[in-house]
């Protein structure tokens, strides 16, 4: 993926609203999926169109027709049959086109999949980062509290939340409880 120049979007202004650091947040992320799409190669670009285009109800409307058009074709009397009943041309097309939809198809998803790995990355980042600035500002606030006099002790939870988290055991958590 091209380096995406975060330094170029507007700084959130002084008023500091939600809903402009969230607008300011969408936009840097449509900016991150947009600048992975531009770095596909032109094969993938085309799968991707195709793929589209077959997940399309005018896909469906085009099937139909195009199999209603020939049934017709080569069963209506009088008619010079060129695939006749049972259809084996038909079904060798068929087929044929099956394979490369799937083809495209699997393209598609396969690039979908790097950009929503790469966004569950940035997600499992952003929270791990969000932890250990939680459990800072739960340290500096159990230190006012002491400047000041207040008993922090009675909460059993505290300690708990304040201890710094361990990706790995609760990994270790995870798998434990999907092996039961």
């Amino acid at each position: 993926m091209k380096n995406l120049d975060v330094k170029s979007m507007p700084p959130p202004s002084d008023s500091g609203s939600v809903h402009e650091l969230t607008q300011r947040n969408v936009e840097l992320i449509r900016k991150l999926e947009e600048s992975a799409k531009q770095d596909r190669s032109p094969s993938d670009k085309v799968a991707e169109v195709i793929a589209k285009f077959c997940g399309s109800m005018t896909f469906v409307w085009v099937h139909i027709i195009w199999f209603g058009v020939w049934t017709v074709i080569n069963i209506f009397p009088g008619l010079p049959h060129i695939d006749p009943f049972p259809f084996t041309f038909l079904t060798l097309v068929v087929s044929l086109e099956a394979i490369f939809l799937s083809t495209f198809i699997l393209i598609s998803q396969n690039h979908d999949a790097k950009i929503s790995e790469r966004r569950n990355h940035l997600d499992l980042q952003i929270n791990l980062l969000s932890e250990q600035e939680n459990t800072k500002m739960l340290a500096l606030l159990q230190a006012i509290a002491a400047k000041v006099g207040a008993n922090l002790e009675e909460d059993p939870h505290l300690r708990a939340m304040s201890a710094d988290t361990e990706p790995e055991k609760v990994v270790r958590q995870i798998q434990a409880r999907e092996e039961r």
